[in-house]
């Protein structure tokens, strides 16, 4: 799917049934992201009816109500209903008019996601819509055109419409992952979509490249790379490739952009230590922003971009700690256990995810910024690394080792739904999640 067909589905996609109570608004909150005992909402999705006729639309009604269950599935916030126990078959009974309620309440499903789907000169329609089934009122309607491979993208778009009537949140749908594989034999930096599908490879130094962090914009990708046999911090745009290199003697490394600002910081050794430094987006040293002897590394900002936390070795051992911008206080976070590290700051605000060493393991903790908690999101399999914040703040993408090679995986913020997100040829690390990208 191409940023060029993103753009004729959004020019294409449009709303119908936007009349009285139909009207899905925002303030819905069918859903409470803040609840940490989330129940998940029971909805249905049967296949969708076929209006045309033809090997390919039959096999597009599969495929894409299929993907729909699993895109919605994988937020976290829904149980898919069994289409074995469902009372209608949407090829024979009316899909988007006289909706009989009881066919879908009495097997439990409180929403109801209906489709058709069309295929003429190459050319697909498809049309959806999603139901309150116990109020018996039409929440959001849709219609997309595009061509045969964009069907992706069109349920993509209509599960972030869902998300967004729900939570009124658009969720996660049009963000991407970028990590670390050595599915080529060295550590290069790739990108995949949110779910781990279509996987592509953004660095060819064939050297090693680490620590991979996305502009606040989507547009820019900062890293640290050996190509020149060094530690220094590449700055590129994503599309061009253009951008700076900061190649100061000694590390240059751990990047992480300021959000809404074309500017990041970054730990540099030039001085003979290891400091976070403030840099603007062509690569120039702004002001240096921690002065204590030791290593500073791994900044992460708050969403308002007042205060950086950062992993310091000052009190001996790796802890976090959190700078306040404009006073220059700093404050010590973690007090639990003896190595703390690679800290991120949730879009939300209010709280850290990191990783933290006990008994030789690593595991994934989260921690509020005003020093509550930590709260332990994964046990007792294998090591659990680098986490980052989805740009809804609901889910948490890491590294794991529990299946051996280390694989990237997902988590819901309350640590349930586990899952992996892609696996590679090589070993997966240092997911860095983005925000949205609109092409």
């Amino acid at each position: 799917m191409t940023g060029c067909r993103i753009k004729i589905i959004y020019l294409i996609a449009i709303a119908f049934f936007l009349i009285g109570s139909g009207l899905c608004r925002a303030e819905y909150d069918y859903i409470d992201i803040t609840n940490p005992f989330l129940r998940k909402i029971p909805i249905a999705v049967p296949l969708f009816k076929k209006m045309s006729s033809g090997d390919a639309t039959a096999q597009l009604s599969i495929k894409a109500s299929d993907l729909l269950s699993e895109t919605l599935e994988f937020t976290g916030y829904f149980k898919i209903l069994d289409r074995g126990a469902f009372l209608a078959d949407p090829q024979t009974d009316a899909v988007f008019s006289n909706i009989n309620p009881q066919n879908w309440t009495s097997i439990g499903a409180e929403l109801l996601i209906t489709g058709g789907v069309l295929i003429e000169d190459n050319m697909v329609e498809m049309e959806l819509r999603l139901y309150d089934t116990f109020k018996e009122q039409l929440l959001v309607g849709k219609k997309y055109t595009g061509g045969i491979n964009d069907q992706r993208g069109m349920v993509r778009l209509f599960c972030s419409e869902v998300i967004y009537c729900l939570t009124g949140d658009r969720g996660i749908f049009n963000s991407k992952i970028a990590f670390v594989s050595t599915s080529s034999g060295n550590k290069e930096i790739y990108i995949c979509d949110f779910d781990g599908y279509n996987p592509k490879r953004f660095t060819h130094a064939e050297s090693i490249a680490l620590t991979p962090a996305w502009s606040s914009d989507g547009k820019w990708l900062a890293y640290t790379s050996y190509e020149k046999g060094r530690p220094d911090l590449y700055i590129k745009h994503l599309k061009e490739k253009f951008g700076a290199v900061i190649a100061k003697n000694g590390i240059n490394t751990t990047p992480a952009w300021v959000p809404g600002k074309f500017a990041l910081a970054a730990t540099l050794s030039f001085s003979g230590d290891q400091e976070i430094y403030l840099l603007t987006g062509t690569g120039k040293i702004s002001k240096r922003l921690t002065y204590k002897w030791g290593i500073d590394l791994s900044p992460t900002w708050s969403p308002d971009s007042k205060q950086m936390a950062f992993v310091s070795k000052r009190s001996g051992t790796p802890q976090i700690y959190i700078k306040n911008i404009d006073s220059g206080l700093v404050k010590r976070l973690t007090f639990q256990g003896y190595y703390n590290t690679q800290p991120s700051w949730s879009p939300k605000g209010d709280i850290l995810a990191y990783s933290a060493m006990e008994e030789g393991r690593s595991n994934i903790f989260l921690i509020g910024i005003g020093g509550e908690g930590p709260v332990q999101l994964t046990h007792n399999e294998g090591d659990n690394e680098s986490p980052s914040w989805s740009p809804d703040g609901n889910l948490i993408v890491f590294s794991s080792t529990r299946e051996g090679p280390s694989r990237i995986y997902v988590v819901t913020a309350y640590g349930t739904d586990k899952r992996r997100l892609l696996a590679l040829k090589g070993e997966q690390t240092d997911p860095e999640w983005s925000p949205r990208i609109v092409d």
